[in-house]
């Protein structure tokens, strides 16, 4: 069901019955040729305006290619109450887009901060494996060898995360209003739940209903909830991350990387795109690598270290972005979208 149909030049874009948002190329010809899902997800009491932008950038580029979904089934209040429930609302929101739109084949994720989070919870859930040519799975190999799989039945293209917390928000200097103090990182996951409710304890890494905190358990796969084969189903992995200036989520967090894994960045390594200033493609590393690295640096959080070594077990490209000669530098957290 879509009402209130909008066009702005050659874009078109309607709301849908569950208040999400449809973008699409004004051609119908181009309509009936994209076959590509991009689901645009927004962070902590965020709405689908966030990635309206964002959404009509991949269309005009892309007008004959994609249809793009802004997500709006977790909007502002409804994002406090926790990453599972946000994941299994995303994961329902996909579905139903995939059935209005019986022509689609592939599948990308774009989201924002926590969105990031959610979206990784969301394709654990509709994640399928591939079968043999006598119907048996094969094996749960979540290396990117293995097999690939499918997200909603669609094939897996683009994971990409912008400021996005995957390493949670405890300690580490991974909220930096907090400006690292340890009293003070200490006080926020106590009192986290009063504000950001159930996200907040799970995003503080507090342990969930008596089993291990939940970011924990989203670097394996966990029961019918195939995390880690989700994510290695994809064809690229992007996490885009803040230097600086991003008083919400830290650099370390939103890149997956250790405080020594910090690189020395650059003012700028493109005219076209002047605020990215780092870049590198990370392949796949094992525990052993990661062990290695653990041993010989600074003091780790042995949670976090086990969250870097199980996302590291499938490769990334990071990008680095900083807005410090800009004059909206301090809203980093959301310019970066």
């Amino acid at each position: 069901m879509e009402n209130g149909k909008l066009h702005n030049g050659g874009v078109s874009s309607s709301e849908t019955f569950n208040g999400g948002e449809d973008v699409y190329s004004s051609k119908q010809s181009d309509v009936s040729t994209a076959d590509h899902l991009v689901m645009m997800v927004h962070g902590i009491l965020g709405s689908a305006s966030d990635w309206k932008f964002g959404a009509e950038q991949f269309v005009r580029n892309l007008p004959d290619k994609v249809f793009v979904h802004c997500s709006e089934r977790n909007m502002a209040k409804l994002s406090l109450d926790g990453v599972d429930v946000m994941g299994e609302r995303l994961a329902e929101e996909v579905l139903d887009v995939v059935k209005r739109r019986p022509g689609l084949k592939k599948i990308s994720f774009v989201a924002h901060s926590v969105g990031g989070v959610v979206a990784r919870y969301a394709i654990g859930k509709l994640y399928r494996p591939p079968r043999t040519e006598n119907g048996q799975k094969f094996s749960d190999d979540t290396s990117e060898e293995g097999s690939k799989g499918t997200i909603a039945g669609l094939a897996p293209i683009n994971f990409i995360t912008v400021a996005s917390p995957h390493l949670g928000s405890r300690g580490n200097k991974q909220v930096p209003f907090l400006f690292g103090v340890t009293a003070f990182e200490k006080a926020a996951g106590l009192c986290v739940h009063w504000i950001f409710k159930k996200t907040g304890r799970h995003l503080f890494l507090n342990e969930d209903e008596g089993k291990p905190p939940l970011l924990r358990r989203m670097v394996e796969d966990d029961g019918e909830l195939r995390f880690m084969s989700a994510l290695s189903s994809f064809k690229r992995r992007v996490a885009y991350s803040n230097v600086g200036y991003d008083h919400i989520v830290g650099w370390g967090t939103s890149s997956i990387r250790r405080n020594n894994e910090l690189p020395k960045w650059e003012d700028s390594l493109s005219k076209k795109y002047p605020h990215i200033v780092y870049q590198e493609h990370c392949k796949a590393c094992d525990g052993e690598q990661s062990e290695s690295v653990l041993k010989e640096g600074d003091q780790f959080d042995k949670l976090e270290e086990e969250l870097v070594t199980g996302l590291s077990r499938v490769s990334w490209e990071k990008i680095d972005v900083s807005f410090h000669s800009s004059r909206n530098r301090f809203a980093a957290h959301s310019v970066i979208q």
